[in-house]
């Protein structure tokens, strides 16, 4: 059986880079991404391009992304575009531009595929790909017994440059979770190869953080708790965990901590289910928050929707996920008469599976969740179906009781 290597890549601040491409002059500036169509450049009346600056924008947008000289500035992905102007009131706002995203996208993934035909799909810029059988074939170089393998993650880092004049980091490691760690240790344009030896010295000292699951919420929790590194995390006892964390969450921090993920690079043909969910930068209430938890399920869905129509499916299954202060976490799910693929169908779908959750306490993140997928065929329809008589008021929130 092959030594088990998984790459996860990373493309690197993949909106703003794109958008550097259209607007070389920005490079090297601090440029976020999020503004809305008024926000597009315009010629002066020299010619040049004007573009706006956070200072001028208002309203509840969110950064989608923004560039590493952005970053410095402590703006980042998910921050408020007017808390993002009081730190940085001079950087440049760009619109989402979605459609040159997916072209990028599909540019870079067809780059990789010419090379590594495993891979796991994660979203309009990060993939996992399976380099186990290829990495067998693939000797030492220079006396490094994993050269070959190095190589060939450098061999798929420039397939991509080539196809896309666009950088990426890759991490390589025996599993998902650490391949995900891994690929942000060197960004920009980094490599980076952990092995289970490097566990204590590489891993270990870094941020509880730095654990894909691990959010904002439940890392303060674990600080406030005296647990701040990884190593800190793995020396800590399953049981603890459990106890404050829950008995899912809790031996998952555990098996995390030391390094352990079985999960398989699982190829699109083999997907059971497609997903987007979000944690808040605060806890919100059901009841206070309604707005703004409405606002999010209204994305979610349309996020899931856009998935769906672009994988040609539709799903009999539509599922929530809550979390709730305390990390108690909640699913639900709402199977359907006929699959369905529009966001209005979704969301109502959701709100059915909203009913049944208690919302007495405040929530910290939020999914949505497509299942029994099947390729959308001639019979179905991607238009919204006639509402029912039990659907809620279009007045009525979603998260009223």
């Amino acid at each position: 059986m092959a030594e088990r290597w998984i790459a996860h890549l990373d493309m690197d601040a993949f909106y703003a880079s794109v958008e550097l491409l259209r607007y070389p002059q920005l490079k090297g500036q601090p440029v976020v991404i999020g503004g809305r169509r008024e926000h597009q450049p315009r010629a002066g009346a020299d010619g040049q391009l004007q573009f706006s600056r956070l200072r001028d924008y208002t309203g509840r947008g969110v950064i989608t992304t923004a560039t590493y000289a952005a970053r410095a500035f402590g703006v980042r992905s998910g921050l408020g575009l007017m808390k993002a102007a009081q730190l940085a009131p001079d950087c440049i706002l760009l619109p989402v531009d979605f459609e040159a995203y997916r072209a990028a996208s599909r540019r870079f993934k067809a780059a990789v595929r010419e090379i590594a035909p495993v891979i796991e799909d994660r979203g309009i810029d990060e993939i996992y790909i399976d380099l186990s059988e290829l990495a067998q074939g693939r000797g030492s170089v220079a006396h490094d017994p994993l050269g070959g393998l190095k190589q060939l993650a450098q061999d798929i880092k420039n397939n991509v440059r080539a196809a896309t004049a666009l950088t990426c980091s890759i991490g390589l490691a025996p599993n998902k979770l650490l391949a995900k760690i891994a690929s942000e240790l060197d960004k920009p344009d980094g490599l980076t190869l952990i092995r289970p030896e490097d566990l204590a010295t590489r891993i270990w000292p870094l941020s509880v953080r730095a654990i894909n699951g691990v959010g904002p919420k439940a890392a303060q929790r674990l600080e406030d708790l005296g647990v701040h590194s990884i190593g800190e995390l793995a020396a800590c006892d399953p049981a603890w965990l459990i106890q404050r964390f829950g008995k899912s969450y809790g031996a998952w921090l555990h098996e995390s901590a030391h390094g352990r993920d079985e999960r398989p690079v699982v190829t699109h043909s083999e997907s059971v289910s497609i997903s987007h969910e979000t944690t808040f930068e605060r806890d919100l209430h059901a009841v206070r928050d309604k707005a703004e938890l409405g606002a999010i399920l209204d994305r979610l869905c349309e996020a899931l929707a856009r998935d769906l129509a672009k994988k040609n499916l539709s799903a009999r299954t539509i599922g929530i996920k809550l979390r709730f202060e305390g990390f108690k976490t909640v699913t639900r799910d709402q199977t359907l008469e006929a699959p369905v693929q529009a966001a209005a169908d979704i969301r109502h779908a959701a709100g059915l599976c909203l009913k049944r959750v208690d919302l007495s306490k405040r929530l910290r993140l939020m999914g949505v969740r497509a299942a029994g997928l099947e390729a959308t065929g001639a019979g179905q329809s991607s238009a919204p179906r006639a509402r029912v008589k039990s659907e809620r008021p279009s007045n009525q929130s979603l998260f009223d009781e």
